[in-house]
């Protein structure tokens, strides 16, 4: 009987895709179903087939078995029986990708604890409030961070080194799991400020499941690909999309351990022949600045991207270099991935720039304040619609003649400026087409006559200059309008990022109002 990884046309999507269809991809059912045992344990044969690829940033590559991973963590598992771990505890890890963290993510899903990834490179104060938020009872980290981990009061630090795989060896090397589908599995942190605290997305087991629809027609993950996914497993992209969505369809998947470099991603790429791969924006932009991509054969049939829109000079140079169309992926860690552009779907067009159509069985308008849906072109309130009414996504959009969904900023991402309203994504897409230009981020600031005006902050190859400023402006205004264009340029060395490296737009606007306050204190 075919099962909806035998299909790939959007055609079929539309006609097949069902929640029971994606049921019939698992051992579970509705029941009983354990992600460590999907992922995993199930696709583990004695075969050694590789699982996990990891790049380090040190130019290593560590590949690690489905095997190796199944065996490892059923024996963490016993171990966290033996320490007295009750189902439902938290076991928090703050590790780059590498065998003691796969070992330790599944062997606690398996008992019944609940797994919670943590950002390796959280600073004291955004790891305490974590801990205060989840109460782990132990925190998993490395050497390097074990004095930092330490300084968190409330869990047992354990150091995850060769003396934790050596204690746990002792353990048998199987595991009879202990979940129930709707049981809790994971902690899921969204990537916010220390001074705002997200509160963690609680999954359970069975979010396995329905994380397929943005698996199949998201990333277009189908058996037989060599996948990719560079960002962090802390984050949902890095782990549900790059780790456990290739996992759970028995996919070798591919990630990235230490600090980010587009030329190490770019030799990985080619090393392991991946031929799908989904990035952040920001990923694809580094790779185009780096300049080195002549150096790499690339053997891609899929991409996908999300996070944030891609400018349009970065579209260009994926299509004269990877000569495959990059398909955004749209959704959030809360409400999961419910635009998308069908990677691999012949009989779907992907528009530049478009976030594409609904994920079967999802519905979505851009509307009108008053409830009322925007015509095509019109820019909106892009709304789900979810348990019986429509749920804000916080974010603007507008669709085409065709039904596509194009993204036009957060909320607080508009410019209001003597009256017209502006679009702080288009004036940076506008912005990076300029050669001068290689990232940019647009706010607005008060302003005494026009209530704000367009401040941008440039990362350049070239000097910042009177000249330079005069330069970007009058190419932005022929880009868009008269009046879109910075009217305040600002050169500076890098960008503020959020941890899922989106330009962190709140913190620029953070700094600009701290600015002004000690301007009006003097």
């Amino acid at each position: 009987m075919a099962q909806l990884t035998d299909y790939t046309a959007y055609a079929d999507a539309q006609g097949h895709a069902t929640s029971a269809a994606l049921w019939d991809l698992f051992d579970g059912d509705r029941e009983d179903l354990n992600i460590a045992h999907e992922c995993i344990v199930r696709h583990a044969d004695g075969s050694g087939r590789a699982a996990v690829r990891i790049a380090h940033a040190d130019g290593r590559d560590e590949i690690l078995s489905f095997d190796e991973i199944a065996t490892g963590a059923a024996r963490f598992a016993h171990w966290l029986d033996a320490e007295g771990i009750q189902p439902g505890e938290r076991i928090a890890f703050m590790l780059e990708p590498s065998l003691p963290f796969y070992v330790c993510l599944f062997g606690a899903m398996q008992t019944g604890a609940i797994s919670v990834p943590l950002f390796t490179l959280f600073g004291p104060d955004a790891l305490k409030l974590r801990i205060d938020d989840c109460k782990p009872t132990i925190l998993i980290t490395n050497s390097e961070k074990a004095d930092l981990a330490r300084g968190a009061p409330g869990p047992r630090v354990i150091v995850a080194d060769d003396g934790l795989l050596d204690d746990i060896a002792r353990f048998p090397s199987t595991y009879t799991p202990k979940t129930k589908a709707n049981d809790l599995a994971v902690f899921q942190y969204t990537s916010g400020t220390t001074r705002e605290l997200p509160e963690a997305v609680k999954h359970s087991h069975r979010a396995l499941v329905t994380l397929m629809f943005a698996a199949l027609y998201g990333t277009g993950i189908r058996p037989g690909d060599q996948f990719f996914c560079p960002s962090s497993p802390a984050w949902g992209h890095g782990l549900w999309h790059g780790t456990l969505a290739p996992l759970g369809l028995g996919v070798t998947t591919g990630t990235f351990a230490g600090r980010f470099d587009p030329v190490r991603l770019m030799k990985a790429l080619d090393d392991y022949r991946v031929t799908n791969m989904s990035a952040a924006a920001t990923h694809y932009r580094m790779m185009k600045n780096s300049g080195k991509v002549a150096d790499y054969a690339f053997h891609f049939r899929k991409l996908s991207y999300t996070g944030e829109p891609i400018d349009p000079a970065t579209l260009d140079w994926i299509d004269l270099h990877f000569k495959v169309p990059v398909c955004s992926m749209y959704g959030t860690t809360e409400i999961g991935v419910v635009l998308v552009n069908y990677p691999g779907a012949e009989d779907f067009t992907v528009k530049p720039g478009s976030l594409g159509k609904a994920v079967p069985g999802q519905k979505l308008e851009v509307q009108r304040p008053d409830g009322s849906v925007c015509d095509a072109g019109e820019i909106g309130e892009l709304m789900l619609w979810r348990g019986g009414g429509w749920l804000s996504t916080k974010d603007r959009a507008r669709t085409d003649a065709d039904g596509y969904f194009y993204h036009c900023g957060r909320a607080d991402d508009v410019i209001i400026s003597a009256g017209w309203t502006m679009s702080a994504v288009e004036i940076e897409n506008s912005m990076l087409k300029h050669d001068a230009v290689l990232e940019c981020g647009v706010i607005g600031v008060p302003d005494e006559k026009r209530g704000q005006v367009v401040k941008a902050f440039v990362v350049s190859d070239r000097e910042g200059s009177d000249a330079l400023i005069k330069e970007l402006q009058d190419f932005t205004r022929q880009k868009l309008a008269q009046h879109e264009f910075p009217r305040i340029v600002e050169f500076v060395s890098e960008l503020p990022k959020t941890p899922a490296g989106k330009v962190h737009r709140k913190m620029l606007r953070d700094r600009e109002a701290a600015k002004a306050a000690e301007a009006a204190a003097a």
